[in-house]
């Protein structure tokens, strides 16, 4: 159980991110991130509100991929008229911001720039024996593809079985007959 005081919380299984447990995952690289402010949608994006943009690893000569992302006021994420992007990938050398250059350098002008770097985990325990689940950490995508993944893949092994989207259509189905 976890202890808070003379209180003691207990479970039969928990769900977590790496960060909670330390001693259950390893390091496998590091996401470096940009996070960019423009005032402007990306060039030759036909002036589009929001773009995804993936350079393949082998156009850059890189072993990784390098993640585009821009949304904008039209999303609520930003004063009107300006754009956030985001340009990602793994770090591969000492000097992971010059290897978002090609990423960068789609996006014009540039009114303000931060980046990040983050250390990547995975789980070294299933969760089977323990009952503690770990999730892997948010890696360069920006789509949310693995992390999608990832969720299914816990489910199903905190559950002992897939999830079974055609009961959330039910229900949806469901609600939306309700509504008529």
């Amino acid at each position: 159980g976890v202890r808070s005081g003379d209180e003691v919380a207990k479970c039969h299984g928990v769900i977590c991110d790496p960060s909670y447990v330390a001693d259950k995952v390893k390091k496998v690289g590091t996401v470096i991130r940009a996070i960019c402010i423009l005032n402007h949608p990306i060039p030759n994006t036909k002036n589009s509100l929001s773009a995804q943009i993936i350079i393949p690893q082998n156009q850059v000569h890189r072993k990784q991929d390098i993640y585009v992302c821009c949304i904008s006021y039209n999303h609520r994420v930003s004063a009107e008229s300006f754009f956030i992007a985001i340009v990602a990938s793994v770090a591969e050398t000492d000097n992971p911001r010059e290897e978002l250059k090609p990423g960068l350098d789609l996006l014009g002008p540039i009114e303000e720039i931060f980046f990040s770097e983050s250390d990547l985990f995975e789980p070294t325990d299933d969760g089977q024996q323990s009952n503690v689940f770990i999730s892997s950490s948010y890696d360069a995508t920006t789509h949310f593809e693995t992390t999608c993944q990832d969720v299914l893949k816990i489910y199903e092994k905190a559950m002992g079985s897939a999830f079974d989207f055609s009961s959330v259509k039910k229900a949806l189905d469901a609600v939306d007959a309700g509504d008529e």
